[in-house]
């Protein structure tokens, strides 16, 4: 189980990472944003997941890995940045 600050002083524990993509790239972002892990593996690790199994997930519903940025983002073009 993994705890970390949600802001306003609160905190969280997270038993499992979400299934919702929207949701489970927030959550993977904001863990690796705010240093409660060092990596993707690291945080799949700790959450008993593989990270391929995550990056393909989120790959077919449009984030991509950024191992530069270390982050999920959605490619540029993509069609819900474009309505955004």
């Amino acid at each position: 189980m993994s705890t970390f600050a949600l802001g306003f002083n609160s905190i969280c524990e997270m038993d499992y990472l979400p299934k919702d993509p929207a949701i489970l790239v927030s959550s993977v972002n904001m863990l690796l944003r705010d240093e409660e892990f060092d990596t993707l593996e690291a945080l799949c690790f700790a959450f008993s997941r593989d990270p391929k199994q995550i990056k393909d997930y989120l790959y077919k519903r449009g984030f991509v890995w950024s191992e530069q940025q270390k982050q999920f983002l959605r490619p540029v073009g993509s069609k819900r940045q474009s309505q955004a």
